[in-house]
């Protein structure tokens, strides 16, 4: 959980650097602007289990719908987005859940997918990205384990490796994405196991 509440806060921090036009800007998720990244991270907070099993089924039980439902729900100013990070400066409700596993995780890749097409890179404290990696494999939604299947992940800059079969080598942030579905991070990374995953992509 510890992790969690540092990436938020780094998140936090990060989006009071932002311009009015960068909140409009596209992000990496289809659909969405910076705004509606910030409004999907933050919006699980205020829900208890029950009220997120209502948006659940709002959203036929679909998760890109259910997403959906939450970032129209909090179609709010950047200030109020903001301020929901300070008011929640530990993960809630499903963003809590495991330890605080998918706040860490949702929260890491979706400040990527704001900052890399704004061009604003961070460098990710080593022992959290390290975490989200390994986390990351075992979050069914992202899909990471079965693009990971049958290949050996090499970060080159954390000292940190899994698995077995063709290597997927490069630098911890851009396996992440890759991993998580980012298809243009691929291009960063290097071994034999490239081409398997840019299939698989």
């Amino acid at each position: 959980m510890d992790f969690a509440i540092q990436e938020r806060a780094d998140f936090a921090d990060f989006l009071e650097t932002l311009s009015p036009r960068q909140w409009d800007a596209p992000s990496l998720c289809d659909g969405w602007r910076v705004r509606d990244v910030v409004a999907h991270v933050i919006s699980y907070d205020e829900l208890s289990w029950r009220q997120t099993f209502r948006r659940v089924a709002r959203g036929r039980f679909t998760l890109g719908k259910v997403n959906d439902v939450g970032v129209a729900e909090y179609s709010r100013d950047p200030s109020e987005l903001i301020a929901l990070f300070r008011a929640h400066p530990r993960p809630r409700g499903l963003t809590a859940a495991f330890g605080g596993m998918i706040g860490l995780v949702d929260g890491m890749i979706h400040q990527q997918d704001i900052r890399r097409p704004l061009g604003m890179p961070r460098e990710i404290p080593r022992e959290r990205l390290r975490t989200a990696l390994r986390l990351a494999l075992l979050a069914p939604p992202i899909r990471a384990f079965a693009r990971a299947r049958g290949l050996t992940l090499v970060a080159t800059d954390l000292g940190w490796s899994r698995g077995s079969g063709p290597e997927l080598r490069g630098p911890g942030e851009a396996l992440l994405m890759a991993l998580a579905g980012r298809g243009h991070a691929v291009d960063e990374l290097s071994g034999p196991g490239q081409a398997v995953l840019a299939q698989r992509l």
